[in-house]
């Protein structure tokens, strides 16, 4: 990519082509990998060091890449500039740091079922931010009726064991926990949008670094310096700072900016079924009975939702 397609767009949010909607698919590959990542992490590091590490080195290689191709970092020398570095560190909070932090230290505590119903909340929590902050996506009711669809369908694919009591003394934190991970997502994602006109590059990178001078300080002050992890912690720790953090960080960017936060947040739909393939294909588990009901929900959803902006989005392109 180059030119124009790196920069923030001025105008309103448009109708998705098939470059951002491929996008939004290879988003709901990735993230629907974290799960396993963050299990394979977890099994060496702390929740505080697990957000801290994977943040830290999507920032590194991200601003490796983004200094290579010529993508600097914002200036700060003007009234803009550093409304750019307002947003970059609301971005740095809302969609890194707490979501992070909340997550890994829920999933220790809850059902990755009930994380998973979480995350399918967020496009409910984004529909009434957008229709209010963000020109041009506002809340019509094909939309609505869409989301609620692709939510039933997570619903039947996780099933009412997600909202079983495990018996954890911190359970219900742990659920406040997720659930304010979800608060944060759709509040980052809203942060993001207003954002002005800037490097899609810089912008993503200028996050990661903020967020990892929030972490780091705070993983070592709580749980310490981790030991020297086996294989399976550092390659999940790997995978997590690499792709749902460092590559995602500019697909999300690129996707909102072009199709809007309310585009976006159709990934959420997405993230449970691909971590039932991937667990099937690499964790030997069974294929739920209800898989083939809950995926025509969610793609059902999905058509409800984004019909006519994918047949306007076609013809553009």
């Amino acid at each position: 990519m180059a030119g124009n397609n790196w920069i923030f767009p001025m105008t309103n949010p448009t109708s998705p082509g098939l470059k951002i909607w491929l996008m939004l698919l290879f988003l709901g590959v990735i993230w629907g990998a974290s799960f396993m990542g963050s299990k394979m992490a977890l099994t060496g590091f702390g929740p505080l060091t697990v957000a801290a590490g994977r943040i830290s080195i999507g920032a590194l290689l991200l601003t490796s890449i983004a200094y290579a191709m010529g993508r600097k970092l914002p200036g700060f020398s003007t009234g803009t500039e550093r409304r750019i570095w307002l947003h970059c560190l609301g971005m740095a909070i809302a969609s890194n740091a707490l979501p992070f932090t909340l997550l890994s230290w829920g999933q220790l505590h809850v059902s990755s079922g009930f994380a998973g119903i979480t995350m399918a909340v967020v496009p409910l929590l984004v529909l009434p931010l957008a229709h209010f902050l963000i020109p041009g996506d506002a809340m019509s009711r094909r939309k609505f009726i869409g989301f609620l669809i692709g939510f039933s369908g997570v619903m039947v694919l996780i099933g009412p064991a997600a909202f079983g009591n495990s018996g954890a003394e911190l359970e219900n934190l742990a659920r406040l926990a997720c659930i304010a991970a979800a608060c944060c997502y759709a509040t980052g994602s809203i942060i993001t949008r207003l954002c002005p006109p800037t490097s899609v590059m810089g912008f993503s990178s200028a996050a990661l670094l903020l967020a990892s001078l929030i972490m780091i300080p705070l993983a070592l002050y709580v749980e310490g310096t981790p030991a020297l992890p086996d294989a399976t912690a550092l390659s999940g720790i790997l995978y997590l700072g690499i792709m749902p953090t460092a590559v995602a960080t500019v697909l999300l960017v690129q996707v909102i900016n072009s199709a809007g936060p309310t585009f976006l947040v159709l990934v959420n739909y997405q993230v449970p079924i691909w971590a039932v393939i991937f667990g099937v294909l690499l964790l030997d588990e069974a294929l739920p009975s209800q898989f083939i009901g809950a995926l025509s929900l969610i793609l059902l959803g999905l058509a409800v939702s984004q019909a006519r902006s994918f047949v306007r989005g076609r013809r553009k392109a």
